[in-house]
């Protein structure tokens, strides 16, 4: 497919002059085309598959891949996630103001930053899943590679975030094209879940009981020759996390490759954006928008919820519940029905609206949050509330990016002089859920440590069962409470988005009107 198919033509050069009927010249309107196709939609959602496949590998596996393959103390683990995701939130914002003043090219200006960050980002994140041979200086080695990955990663999804803006004008095909990102993004979870947990599955390493020691100067002595049973599986299950990490790092070029060549970039309107603007004035704007601010704020509690969930599931699965040989298959069961119920998520909130489907959709996981913490553990049981729980975690992937679109285009409608902002808005608003996610890992991981989390232990002490509980349960369950709270004054509802919508394109034919005046003047 030919990359400008199915998009809306839209800049200052696109002001075609055509003959009137008295022989004079007059500038036309911007020239437009249909509606996105459907190709041009999968396209576009493909591109937002690494983000989702990458994310849900490192959610769900980084914090027992540290504390159980690289052998990691708990409180270095801590540090590596925590700064990690902080410095990765840091980025997002500088990113998204590096966006906003990057010239236009013939690709635009969004997609020269995808195309470019997608080889060492791959590269960084294979080496995340290296174990080097040496201990010292092993937690550095995580450091640095995990924050260049994250810094490389942002540099691909915030101009891919805002890029939802430049694909089409219309609210309507915006949605539609959101739904398909969601769905396919849903996709890209079960597609990690499933490449890194059955992958990494098949390779486990038993655990070490009450008394046995492991440490990594036996791994070096053990690699001379002398072998034990956990020692060599130990090595093949860091084998298996550097074979999950290749094929992931071939997913993650191969789908970079479909959003660049299948996905048009256009400008939004015919008018000029306005000049660029400091940091602060940035963090002064968007945070001064009513909308945006409850927007944001309210999803950065749900996320909280989302990722405390995420981060120790696996170790909740392992542990407190037994089932350390079936929690892939479980992480598997929750992203598959993930995946099946964006459609219905989509149709919800068309039907009922956004608002409503943000209640609904978030408050349906907190029976499954405490039923999973209260019912006796049963394989069956884990399953069942994990299919139940994967169709509200759908919401938590859909609502948020159907929702900041809108945000977007009531900011423009109250300030109509001020353009060419998309890529901080959405810069911000992924600054506040990498932030909410380093907040999760970090709290978590030190909450092990001091609880008396044993690496690799075939049981752990009584306080870490109880924190595990309680940072799948009640942590989620009142950052949720909190989220909700916030959203009962978000502004935006189904008549007043409508309305922006209508608004908007009064405005786009205004400013036609006035370019087109403007050069018959002349």
């Amino acid at each position: 497919m030919a990359r400008g198919e199915g998009a809306e033509q839209c800049s200052n050069t696109s002001l075609l002059q055509t003959p009137s009927p008295d022989g004079i010249k007059r500038p036309a309107k911007c020239e437009s085309r249909s509606g996105l196709s459907v190709c041009s939609k999968l396209c576009y959602a493909i591109g937002g598959a690494p983000y989702q496949i990458t994310g849900c590998a490192i959610g769900f596996f980084l914090q027992i891949y540290l504390l159980d393959v690289a052998l990691l103390d708990p409180f270095y683990a801590s540090i590596i996630l925590f700064v990690g995701r902080a410095w990765d939130a840091i980025t997002d914002p500088t990113v998204g103001f590096l966006v906003s003043r990057s010239p236009w090219t013939r690709f635009g200006r969004m997609m020269p930053w995808i195309l470019l960050s997608t080889p060492f980002a791959a590269l960084s994140y294979f080496l995340i899943w290296y174990v080097p041979s040496v201990d010292q200086g092993k937690a550095v080695w995580y450091l640095i590679f995990y924050c260049s990955f994250q810094t490389l990663q942002t540099c691909f999804h915030v101009p891919y975030s805002a890029l939802t803006m430049f694909i089409s004008t219309d609210q309507k095909e915006r949605d539609s094209a959101t739904a398909y990102r969601m769905t396919v993004e849903v996709l890209g979870t079960l597609i990690g879940t499933a490449v890194q947990g059955q992958i990494v599955g098949m390779a486990s390493a038993p655990c070490i009981s009450a008394g046995e020691d492991l440490n990594s100067t036996d791994l070096q002595v053990a690699s001379t020759g002398n072998f034990t049973e956990p020692r060599v599986s130990l090595q093949h299950l860091r084998n298996a996390y550097m074979i999950a990490s290749g094929v992931i790092c071939s997913i993650y070029f191969v789908c970079a490759m479909v959003l660049f060549f299948g996905v048009k970039e256009q400008k939004e309107t015919c008018r000029v954006r306005t000049e660029p603007m400091s940091f602060f004035q940035g963090i002064r704007m968007v945070m001064g928008h009513g909308p945006y601010f409850k927007l944001v704020m309210g999803f950065l509690f749900t996320s909280l919820a989302f990722m405390f969930l995420e981060g120790n599931f696996a170790l909740f699965c392992s542990y407190t519940l037994g089932f350390r040989d079936d929690f892939q298959n479980i992480l598997l069961v929750i992203m598959l029905s993930a995946t099946l119920a964006i459609p219905f998520w989509q149709w919800f909130l068309t039907k009922f609206g956004k608002k409503t489907a943000v209640y609904i959709g978030t408050t349906s996981v907190v029976p499954f949050l405490v039923s999973v913490v209260l019912v006796p553990s049963n394989l069956i049981v884990t399953y069942i509330v994990s299919f139940a729980a994967g169709v509200s975690v759908a919401a938590a992937f859909l609502l948020p990016w159907s929702m900041l679109p809108d945000v977007v285009d009531d900011f423009k409608i109250k300030n109509p002089d001020s353009q060419g902002h998309e890529a901080i808005f959405y810069s911000f608003y992924v600054f506040f859920t990498k932030f909410a996610s380093g907040v999760s890992l970090g709290v978590s991981t030190l909450s092990l440590d001091f609880a008396g989390y044993v690496t690799r232990g075939c049981k752990q002490p009584a306080e870490v069962d109880l924190t595990l509980k309680i940072l799948v349960s009640p942590a989620p369950i009142v950052s949720i409470i909190i989220g909700l709270l916030i959203f009962i004054s978000y502004p935006i509802t189904e008549e007043i988005r409508q309305g922006n919508s209508k608004l908007l394109n009064e405005q786009r034919e205004n400013e036609m009107d006035s370019d087109s005046t403007e050069l018959n003047v002349v």
